[in-house]
């Protein structure tokens, strides 16, 4: 069944102050209260001269022909249906990795050229599903990807959970889609992973749009391992329990052959 997020007026003003929505606080003066922003209120949040910008979403702006990606890339638009939660939250995350999204549209466009308008290439997948529900995760301890690639949620989220609290492994997140859903605090999250090679101090974001326009990244949505985000530390609001890591649906096993790549080290040729 596909999700309808809560309307506006609905939202539960507590789901700004748990992770990950609270990782955007800092965009509250567009996300909370009871009236919808107006475009114009989200392009005053990029800085001077930017470009793209947000564009009305108008049957007028749609009658251009143009694909959603193209779009952008051609004229520097961003279609932007207003009074809409997943719209807003895709302006925030162009908000801050505007770099990272423009590497993905660059890529989107070669491929619609390679592909045309009405077939999707594997890459177009993959940089879908990174988009709407992608988080960037670094680490440089192999135990934990080994508790990873087995799909042993107990060990990677209970045994080795101070490595999420001491930054041993950390995340980004980046799809907006996964921040919509979030709008509903009995949702269980599972993101699609890109990992990196990466110490403490690292820039993924930098780093992942880096690889994503050199076609290092984001060939085929096999690269991206499911991540369930309810499992980390205060994200999920039963993660403080054991028996929540022993039995919760989002946790599933790996299926018979899935294996995943190693993790992406920046700057590798």
């Amino acid at each position: 069944m596909r999700y309808v997020a809560p309307a506006r007026d609905c939202v539960d003003p507590a789901v700004f102050a748990r992770m990950p929505l609270a990782a955007w606080r800092e965009w509250a003066d567009l996300l909370e209260g009871a009236r919808w922003p107006p475009i114009d209120a989200l392009n005053r949040h990029w800085p001077d001269e930017s470009r793209p910008r947000f564009v009305a979403q108008t049957a007028s702006l749609l009658g251009d022909g143009l694909h959603y990606e193209q779009r952008i890339a051609e004229r520097g638009q961003i279609a932007t249906r207003e009074g809409n939660w997943h719209d807003l939250l895709n302006a925030l995350v162009w908000l801050r990795h505007a770099g990272l999204k423009q590497a993905l549209n660059d890529r989107q466009v070669v491929e619609i050229a390679r592909m045309g308008p009405k077939r999707r290439s594997r890459a177009q997948y993959a940089l879908t599903h990174f988009d709407e529900g992608g988080v960037m995760v670094g680490t440089r301890d192999p135990s934990l990807l080994e508790l990873w690639d087995a799909h042993d949620w107990h060990g990677l989220f209970w045994r080795r959970r101070q490595a999420w609290l001491d930054g041993t492994i950390r995340l980004e997140l980046f799809g907006h889609a996964l921040l919509e859903l979030a709008l509903n605090p009995g949702k269980l999250l599972v993101a699609k992973a890109l990992v990196f090679h990466a110490d403490a101090g690292s820039d993924l974001a930098a780093a992942c749009a880096t690889a994503i326009r050199a076609g290092q990244l984001l060939n085929d949505p096999l690269e991206l391992r499911p991540l369930p985000l309810s499992g980390l530390p205060g994200w999920g609001e039963h993660s403080a329990d054991e028996a929540f890591h022993l039995s919760t649906p989002c946790y599933q096993p790996r299926r018979a052959g899935r294996h995943y790549p190693p993790p992406f080290v920046a700057g590798q040729a």
